[in-house]
């Protein structure tokens, strides 16, 4: 069992990402917001996800499962919905599909109508999860981010800058937020280079 991986991306699949690290291949089930966050990442590019590791028991027989995050923030709240008594690793997986401040205010505003709206989380878990975690996920709910939009693909230069400022210690939600603001500024912008000098001259405006 593990708790963070890095290495490449092999495949990206609806449900998985193939994560290649250190020799081995491990297949990492996303939930679909994570998924989307990391849908800029091709194969053979660098990739790291916190994990949350669990025992699937099928008869007699025993697996190993991972479920991977961006952050350790989004898997400590994953883990927080485990505490609810009737959801298990799966059914929490599925029901992240939304952004997890959007969940945690739900939660803490005890709307269950809200949460049953989730993939596998009908009435009577959306009662056992308010009733098991209202008050105690407000934090969750401070995660600032405008609600994610379908883009048209971004040209090759965009990937490449957005990479280099992964290396540069920028989270991947920040990376990308920085590129598309000065892409969206600056319609002369055709290269990395070019664009990584606008987040730049951006970032030193007063």
């Amino acid at each position: 069992m593990f708790s963070r991986i890095e290495g490449k991306l092999a495949e990206l699949t609806e449900e998985a990402a193939l994560v290649d690290a250190g020799g081995l291949c491990y297949e990492i089930m996303l939930p679909a917001c994570v998924r989307e966050k990391v849908a800029n990442v091709r194969p053979g590019g660098p990739i790291k996800l916190e994990v949350f590791s669990y025992m699937q028991i099928d008869g007699n027989r025993g697996s190993a499962m991972y479920v991977g995050f961006t952050n350790a923030i989004e898997r400590e709240f994953f883990e927080a919905l485990l505490t609810v008594a009737s959801v298990g690793p799966k059914t929490a997986a599925r029901a992240f599909s939304k952004p997890m401040a959007e969940i945690a205010r739900y939660i803490d505003a005890g709307d269950t109508a809200s949460l049953r709206r989730l993939p596998g989380i009908g009435e009577q878990k959306a009662k056992d999860i308010v009733a098991k975690l209202q008050g105690k996920v407000a934090r969750f709910g401070l995660i600032r981010g405008e609600p994610e939009k379908k883009k048209e693909p971004a040209p090759d230069f965009v990937a490449e800058a957005i990479d280099v400022l992964l290396q540069l210690q920028y989270k991947p939600q920040e990376a990308e937020k920085m590129a598309r603001e000065a892409l969206g500024s600056s319609g002369k912008v055709t290269t990395a280079e070019e664009l990584l000098t606008e987040i730049y001259r951006r970032q030193a405006r007063p």
